[in-house]
């Protein structure tokens, strides 16, 4: 059962995982090496994860496939957005509280790794109602 307690126990072992992966690689390279080095360090961490996952939803009574792609879905209630970009712009934000809406995930997690700091300068973390509404 997924718990509040999960999902933050769970959050401080994924920042535990960009931090070294960060530490290792710093900033500069491009997101596909980010999104595997941080996906074997889930696995390394026995971390349960889907990568390039996609969603379905419902619109009224229309089934629909999305488009969209979450970078690694963890333990199937945290979203990864992965980033190695100059700037994080508004769109980026928005296309995960989008997609955590979509898919009733608690959390979701925007990380920037071209910055120097990564625990100050390039996460973004959001909850939503279904964070809320778990035990």
């Amino acid at each position: 059962m997924v718990t509040k307690q999960f999902v933050d126990d769970l959050s401080y072992e994924i920042f535990s995982s960009i931090i070294e992966v960060h530490k290792n690689l710093g900033p500069g390279m491009i997101e596909s090496i980010y999104h595997k080095c941080l996906a074997h360090e889930l696995k390394l961490r026995n971390i349960k994860f889907t990568s390039e996952a996609l969603f379905d939803f419902s619109y009224k009574d229309l089934n629909l496939t999305t488009d969209f792609r979450c970078d690694l879905f963890v333990e199937d209630c945290v979203m990864l957005e992965l980033k190695a970009v100059q700037e994080v712009i508004p769109y980026f934000k928005a296309k995960l509280i989008s997609q955590m809406k979509i898919a009733k995930v608690p959390k979701g997690i925007l990380i920037n790794f071209n910055v120097k700091n990564i625990m100050s300068e390039g996460k973004f973390v959001f909850l939503n109602e279904h964070y809320n509404q778990l035990p």
